[in-house]
């Protein structure tokens, strides 16, 4: 039994990644700062036979997220992986964005990796572990008006070598996965042109990601170590002209 830990888990890749984790059989812990949108995932996981578990933490919160892993070391004493997914954006403009909503997205998507990995990381210590930091392509490329988004992925990146390095000695795994364009909401109305602009022909789905976790999450990859994943289609590749 392998037990797993992913923030962010109430809604759309979040979701997504505990309920493959949970379909292998493993113990998932889904964390969210939403208790509504939680119970309602965790729910229909329940029903679906998966054993998961919720808990309702601000991760932005160190003493949160002490506590959080506190009670997953009192319940079950072991801990063996964490995908960190928690995330939140502000499209806006530069010269009006705020200092509270800069540092509310460097906290929410940034900060929370590091609290997070570092808690876990002492558990995991004892029998080794992975952890899975969930980015962005947008830390290696941009549009206008989201430089609080791209600075807290493009922090994750950083965090993911560091995080390697220091935690190799323990046999603790550290990647990051960037995903380009996922559509978390009305896959159907997606238009034939926006998935032509993909090599693989379409807009990526939250269970690519979730698929490309349990990948990096094997015991067996384990010499796939500190590496930035791109899962976006080829899209950032693929060079477009405009006419």
């Amino acid at each position: 039994m392998n037990v797993i830990v992913v923030t962010g888990a109430a809604k759309g890749l979040g979701a997504a990644i505990s309920k493959r984790f949970a379909q292998q059989g493993d113990v998932v812990v889904l964390v969210d700062i939403d208790a509504i949108a939680l119970d309602d995932t965790v729910s229909v996981l329940k029903q679906a036979g998966c054993s998961v578990y919720k808990r309702v933490c601000d991760v932005r919160n160190t003493n949160e997220v002490d506590a959080l892993f506190e009670w997953i070391r009192t319940k079950w004493d072991r801990l063996d992986g964490l995908v960190n997914n928690a995330g939140i954006s502000r499209w806006k403009s530069p010269y009006e964005l705020s200092v509270d909503e800069w540092n509310d997205v460097i906290q929410t998507n940034l900060s929370s990796v590091f609290f997070c990995t570092r808690a876990a990381a002492k558990q995991m210590r004892t029998q080794g572990g992975f952890v899975i930091n969930i980015a962005s392509t947008r830390a290696l490329m941009s549009e206008p008006d989201t430089e609080a988004y791209a600075a807290s992925k493009g922090g994750i990146l950083a965090l993911t070598h560091a995080f390697a390095a220091s935690l190799a000695p323990d046999r603790i795994r550290v990647n990051c996965i960037s995903p380009g364009w996922i559509e978390t909401g009305d896959y159907d109305a997606i238009k034939p042109d926006d998935h032509r602009q993909h090599f693989s022909g379409r807009v990526g789905k939250p269970e690519d990601v979730a698929r490309a976790c349990l990948f990096l999450s094997h015991a067996e990859n384990d010499f796939i170590n500190g590496i930035n994943l791109i899962l976006d289609g080829g899209m950032t590749h693929k060079m477009i002209y405009l006419e």
